[in-house]
């Protein structure tokens, strides 16, 4: 077959497909007409790839008969549709199954960084075992811990706080399935938090800690405990998989529960944003800690009440069935 006479002869065809498949709304004859030109230009396509399997003009065929066949099956939903599922759907239903987890995991922080925290701050010992001396506990209530707040510009530091509080949750997520990484993170984080509240005990000043860390710390701290829990619910699905196999199960929690990574880094946002603007502002602290109060119930909120309905109705968070591919292999 002379593909050049071939392409002459049919050329007409497809370039009219071409134009029906990419037009933005049909008339009801021009539906038609695609659909009869699709059934052609099938063929046309057929008798090419016998003669040169590879060539510009079948791949260009292929492109303009794949862009028709979505008018008829159907186009993928939207940009703005697929961002609103995510965000009332989706992403609430991943906060809501993992909810009571993030709760546990809330509390083995506070036991540990409390029993740290009274330790450093009724032992002298250990007190000396963090600062040398009185002036160096000194320096650290009364200028490093509140300098840390203010040294930098509010927006330069709210971005520093909310990147590097992004990633440790991404990596509580992703790692989570090692069963060490996310027990290691709440440990070191709440380590680091006791021995600072620890000096601040010693010196009898906890209100100035609670002044600066509440306002920003209830929901940045909650994050962290959210990403926590779903890097343990993927370490658990592997552990016991239930019916479904290992991978399967993984998987499946892996897809729903990454989810979740996505949806810490706007929560984180707005931490940092409280971090960086209200923590060291001159706002009194009832004022300040009443913002973080406020984000935190608006957190819980939506969770409780958009994840709750959207769980209730079968939402796991995972990708619907055309996003997540097959479960098994199949023939």
């Amino acid at each position: 077959m002379d593909i050049d006479a071939f392409s002459a002869v049919h050329g007409d065809k497809w370039s009219r497909l071409h134009f029906l498949a990419h037009k933005r709304r049909l008339t009801g004859a021009e539906a038609d007409e695609l659909l009869r030109l699709y059934q052609t230009v099938s063929g046309h396509l057929s008798l090419i790839r016998s003669v040169a399997p590879e060539t510009g003009l079948s791949a260009s065929l292929s492109a303009a008969l794949a862009q028709a066949r979505t008018r008829f099956t159907g186009a993928r939903s939207n940009f703005m549709e697929d961002l609103a599922r995510f965000f009332v759907i989706s992403l609430p239903a991943a906060f809501y199954r993992i909810r009571w987890l993030t709760m546990w995991c809330g509390l083995a922080f506070v036991l540990v960084a409390g029993a740290y925290a009274l330790w450093i701050g009724t032992s002298p010992e250990a007190l000396r075992a963090v600062a040398s001396s009185d002036a160096k506990v000194q320096q650290y209530v009364e200028e490093d811990f509140i300098d840390y707040y203010s040294e930098n510009p509010a927006a330069s530091f709210a971005g520093l706080v909310w990147t590097n509080n992004a990633w440790i949750s991404a990596q509580a997520v992703a790692f989570g399935i090692t069963g060490f990484w996310v027990p290691f993170i709440l440990f070191m984080n709440a380590q680091g938090l006791g021995i600072a509240a620890g000096l601040f005990l010693a010196t009898g000043k906890m209100d100035i800690f609670f002044s600066y860390i509440l306002p920003h710390g209830l929901m940045e701290l909650t994050a962290v405990f959210i990403a926590s829990a779903a890097g343990l619910k993927i370490f658990w699905a592997m552990v016991r998989p239930g019916p479904r196999t290992r991978l399967q199960a993984v998987a499946d929690e892996g897809r729903s529960l990454i989810t979740i990574a996505l949806g810490l880094v706007l929560v984180l946002l707005v931490s940092g944003i409280v971090e960086g603007f209200v923590t060291p502002s001159p706002l009194p602290v009832w004022a300040k800690i009443t913002i973080g109060a406020l984000v935190l119930a608006g957190y819980w909120a939506y969770t409780l009440v958009l994840g709750g309905k959207a769980v209730r109705a079968g939402v796991t968070g995972d990708m619907d069935d055309n996003d997540a591919g097959y479960r098994s292999i199949a023939a």
